[in-house]
């Protein structure tokens, strides 16, 4: 089944935004034939030629059944949107896991504190810089002290929201942490040019994404000629990709996307720790990833977009203290109400060609005029 997260504001980054802010978050359920259910986050793709690598089995056997799925699709290839499918499924298979202990999964995969570091993240490229108090007042009140920015398009307007976040923010830590997303947008020296230009005025704790995720000889350059750490690695499927970022000392900070699944984390997780660097979620709507975060030794802090649940979607656990404080309920504690769901009116404005995901034709993003419809991304004036 598919739900919808209703932000209530645009958003997007420097590829497009969503305009209405309705976007997508599709479930999967797994049930065992005692009746147990186990809920998966994140993607339908490729489930029916995924599902059989564990049918019969039991879901206790986790990590050796997300081997056992991407063994079934090996031949065609795993990485991708397939990778996604095969995430779902696991995030299912440690709730069933969980459930059958009759604890949280934060135990079950060894936690000793509930507690899980965060930091705002509201994919707010499409907000007026006048509107950032609002957006942001919610997030103060919780207590963080780090955020992260998209931009990347003009480094004037860039420099005026970052210091204006900052001040924001200030109200909680005299110096809070901030990031610069901009989502593979540049090249290498264009990447360089621009962030040392940025490193003028203000302290980047990271800047996310500078080059294309697979470019580890571009980011290890861009990660030597500037001061903060280069981020990178949530669009990446499969361990194996990581392995050139890692050898060419692409990455500082590594990012894992939460879709992927908690398998995936754990394993990025720990080559990383083996390198002596920290690991960061990204993409986190009512993510069961949170719990797996909070089982690593190097976990920095994850990413939370919005402070709400998806329709139809009760999480346990708290935003509080600048973080996610995770609750007792057996499993990753998310419930769904299929009737509420299947109630609402599926949208699919991620998907549309004119999509957040697809770049503008010319460089500029501008916001669509009042009389477009839902779902535009901004386009570049002509």
């Amino acid at each position: 089944m598919t739900t919808l997260q209703d932000w209530g504001r645009p958003v997007g980054d420097v590829n497009g935004f969503v305009r209405d802010g309705i976007t997508e978050v599709p479930v999967v359920v797994v049930e065992t034939d005692e009746g147990l259910e186990g809920l998966g986050i994140g993607s339908h793709a490729d489930i029916e030629r995924i599902f059989p690598a564990i049918e019969g089995e039991d879901p206790r056997a986790v990590v050796a059944l997300y081997d056992r799925m991407i063994a079934r699709v090996f031949k065609s290839g795993h990485g991708g949107a397939t990778f996604g499918g095969i995430g779902a499924l696991d995030m299912a298979l440690w709730d069933l896991k969980a459930k059958l202990a009759d604890e949280p999964l934060w135990r079950t995969l060894g936690a000793r504190d509930r507690f899980v570091p965060a930091y705002a993240s509201a994919l707010e490229i499409a907000i007026p810089d006048d509107e950032l108090d609002t957006l942001y007042g919610e997030w103060i009140s919780r207590g963080f002290t780090s955020v992260k920015v998209k931009g990347g398009l003009d480094l004037d307007s860039d420099l005026v929201r970052l210091a204006r976040v900052r001040d924001i923010f200030s109200a909680n830590t005299p110096r809070p942490g901030m990031m610069l997303d901009a989502n593979e947008s540049w090249n290498r020296k264009q990447a360089i040019r621009y962030i040392c230009a940025v490193e003028q005025h203000l302290d980047l704790s990271w800047v996310e994404e500078p080059l294309r995720r697979w470019d580890a000889d571009g980011l290890a350059m861009v990660s030597r000629a500037v001061r903060a750490g280069v981020a990178t690695g949530e669009n990446l499927t499969g361990l194996e990709q990581f392995k050139p970022l890692f050898d060419a000392g692409a990455v500082d900070i590594v990012q894992v996307g939460s879709m992927w699944g908690i398998t995936h984390f754990m394993r990025v997780a720990t080559v990383a720790h083996s390198r002596d660097l920290p690991v960061s979620p990204v993409g986190s709507t009512a993510s069961p990833v949170f719990h797996a975060a909070a089982a690593v030794p190097n976990h920095l802090a994850a990413e939370l977009q919005d402070l709400g649940a998806p329709l139809g979607m009760t999480v346990d656990y708290e935003i509080a203290d600048g973080g996610i404080v995770l609750g007792d309920r057996p499993g990753h504690g998310t419930t769904i109400d299929e009737s509420r769901i299947a109630q609402s009116v599926s949208l699919d404005g991620w998907m549309q060609v004119a999509g957040p995901h697809v770049r503008p034709d010319r460089a500029g993003l501008r916001l669509v005029p009042d009389g477009a419809g839902p779902h535009e991304a901004g386009q570049p004036h002509r």
